[in-house]
């Protein structure tokens, strides 16, 4: 049986813990956290084992779930490379790209598996029409919320615009060709609120919102592609595709003659999803997928080298931002 160890049991590191005990095939081997109150805490209510160093729960486990800060990242997840340990890491893989570059080296090197939890592959909202989604030309993307401590020792770039970076450049099947963005901090020294346009090589454009610093949360992305819309809520889990009916061209010739009897909903089709009652959620899912890969021998879906790739373009982002911001700053 797979043994598993989590380090970091903060509040997502708790859930990842928990969803391990439910599993078949794979076994809670105990957690590490720096904080050992905490660590006493969650122990205790999941009544696993807590080790008093995160060596010790390397050498209990085979492969270890990191849930720390993202800055912690790198240097746990090298220390569980060089153990001989398979790693699952929360994104963004790391903070800065030559660390992402020595883990992917070392994971090669040593024959391990890294995922990188990018968890909106595993939203089962996304899951539904994925297969809906081909050779979109532009995608605009939305994810706010109101503020948290929690993630801030990062760029909102890096805590939550990723997500939708990961999810487009799946989509997306074409090198990069420019990027603009703008943002800016506002309660706290790093960036709060960011917007970066993608060009891509084919034509296709992405629009990306992300904020932390809003009074409500939303979370959506829209593709609109040949003939096709599709809408999706990754907090309802509800996702709405429209196509062009075949009927449409039908009323063509009346449209152009300026004929106003011609209803919109006579123009397309229609399908409305709701995957809010999904039998697993996505955190199930993306941990499974994980162990499924490591017990199976095969590539995990979001492995080491697309977390890379997100990074990348999140890095780039941040860099265009901050030029920007020192350029504003010397205006006079």
């Amino acid at each position: 049986m797979l043994k598993i160890g989590v380090v970091g049991v903060g509040h997502l590191g708790q859930h990842h813990a928990s969803k391990f005990q439910a599993m078949d095939n794979v076994c809670l081997a105990g957690i590490f956290d720096q904080k050992t109150s905490r660590a006493k805490e969650i122990a205790q209510k999941l009544s696993t084992q807590r080790f008093d160093s995160y060596a010790a729960l390397l050498d209990a486990c085979d492969a270890i779930d990191i849930a720390a800060t993202t800055t912690a990242h790198f240097e746990l997840a090298e220390a569980a490379l060089k153990a001989g340990k398979h790693i699952f890491l929360e994104k963004p893989i790391t903070s800065q790209l030559d660390q992402a570059y020595t883990l992917l080296d070392l994971a090669e090197k040593k024959k391990l598996k890294i995922q990188v939890g990018h968890i909106e592959r595993f939203n089962p909202v996304v899951l539904k029409v994925e297969h809906e989604i081909q050779d979109p030309m532009f995608i605009e993307s939305t994810r706010i919320s109101t503020f948290h401590k929690r993630g801030t020792d990062v760029p909102v770039v890096l805590d939550v615009m990723i997500h939708d970076i990961d999810l487009i450049l799946s989509f997306v099947n074409s090198p990069i060709k420019n990027i603009d963005a703008s943002g800016i901090g506002i309660f706290t020294p790093s960036i709060d609120i960011a917007n970066a346009r993608i060009e891509f090589e084919n034509g296709a454009i992405a629009n990306v919102t992300s904020s932390r610093v809003s009074l409500k949360q939303e979370r959506k992305i829209r593709f609109f592609q040949k003939d096709c819309y599709i809408r999706l809520d990754f907090i309802t889990q509800q996702a709405q595709v429209v196509k062009k009916s075949p009927k449409a061209m039908l009323y063509l010739p009346k449209i152009m003659m300026g004929s106003t009897d011609i209803k919109p909903e006579q123009l397309v089709d229609q399908e409305n999803y709701d995957c809010s009652e999904s039998p697993k959620d996505a955190l199930t899912m993306e941990l499974e997928s994980w162990t499924k890969a490591i017990i199976t021998d095969t590539k995990p879906i979001v492995d080491g080298l697309a977390g890379t790739k997100a990074l990348e373009v999140a890095v780039q982002i941040i860099k265009i931002i901050n030029e920007q911001l020192k350029k504003n700053k010397h205006k006079v």
